[in-house]
């Protein structure tokens, strides 16, 4: 009866070790070609997987620009303070705003920044992430512990590779950038 006890702990912890991501809330981003669907982890960076969540809720996501992509390595967005196209959008500017809410404390985990990872942007303060994330094209295990991840892509990575790139010469920086048109919570 023991050694069976133990069995079924030993599983149910390998199960969960291999599912981190899998029992999350999701986020649903809509481009022009179709929804990214995002699991969100929960488990391990709860307080910012509700910052998305709120955020995507309020509309405050809404037309927000993919204003830093980087062929090779990853798409950020959530630069909330530059989401009105009326003002006019200027390279450069984008990706220093963030939301009205406070940043918040690192979450960061073990889990490794690999092909449709999303993650926290930040400063180089590790407790400044507040609303701008990003979405990995490839691996990238110098940010593995650095950055908090807050999900992985389970739908629509091809619509995420298809996002426009941006100069490699300026940072990524994106003239006339591809936007999320909505961005939903869900699950």
């Amino acid at each position: 009866m023991r050694s069976s006890r133990l069995l079924l702990a030993a599983s149910l912890a390998f199960g969960l070790a291999s599912t981190t991501l899998a029992s999350a809330d999701t986020l649903t981003i809509e481009l022009e070609s179709g929804n990214v669907v995002i699991d969100l982890a929960e488990d391990v960076a709860p307080q910012h997987a509700a910052r998305l969540k709120a955020l995507a809720d309020a509309g405050e996501y809404d037309n927000v620009a993919f204003h830093r992509v980087i062929e090779g390595f990853m798409a950020q967005t959530g630069d909330v303070q530059f989401a009105d196209m009326e003002d006019g959008f200027k390279p450069g500017q984008a990706g220093m705003g963030g939301s009205s809410e406070p940043d918040l404390q690192a979450e960061f985990s073990d889990i490794p920044f690999e092909r449709g990872t999303v993650g926290m942007a930040r400063s180089q303060n590790p407790n400044s992430a507040n609303s701008q994330f990003f979405i990995m094209f490839a691996p990238a295990p110098g940010l593995n512990g650095q950055y908090t991840v807050v999900g992985k892509v389970t739908e629509g990575m091809e619509l995420v590779d298809q996002i426009k790139r941006g100069n490699p010469n300026n940072n990524g920086s994106v003239t006339d950038p591809d936007r999320m048109i909505k961005v939903r919570s869900g699950g």
